[in-house]
């Protein structure tokens, strides 16, 4: 598994406030909240929260490519483009678009 210098970035902000390095992660949504009430109740259930959540962007980023993912929630991600790229059409660049009479 690859480990890039923001990973490494986003794991000290998750061991000084792991509400802070979630919300680097997703933003404003219910995994923030989730994260938020987790480390109120104990320090360390929110950390073990965001720290699974790094491990799923990390595993990501190997399975899908850098910026071929986006987050969907519950710490999945899914592909941008599905299994490959869609395809331009049979006449994409072509100045006609028949035969000339």
């Amino acid at each position: 598994m690859r480990i890039k210098g923001s990973d490494i970035l986003l794991i000290l902000v998750a061991i000084v406030a792991p509400p802070l390095a979630v919300f680097f992660m997703t933003g404003c949504s219910c995994d923030l909240l989730i994260n938020i009430l987790l480390t109120i109740l104990g320090v360390i259930p929110g950390h073990i929260h965001a720290f699974w959540l790094i491990y799923r962007k990390i595993k990501a980023e190997n399975t899908y490519g850098a910026g071929g993912y986006t987050y969907v929630g519950s710490g999945a991600y899914q592909p941008i483009y599905g299994n490959k790229p869609a395809a331009a059409p049979a006449t994409y660049g072509s100045t006609t678009t028949g035969p000339v009479m």
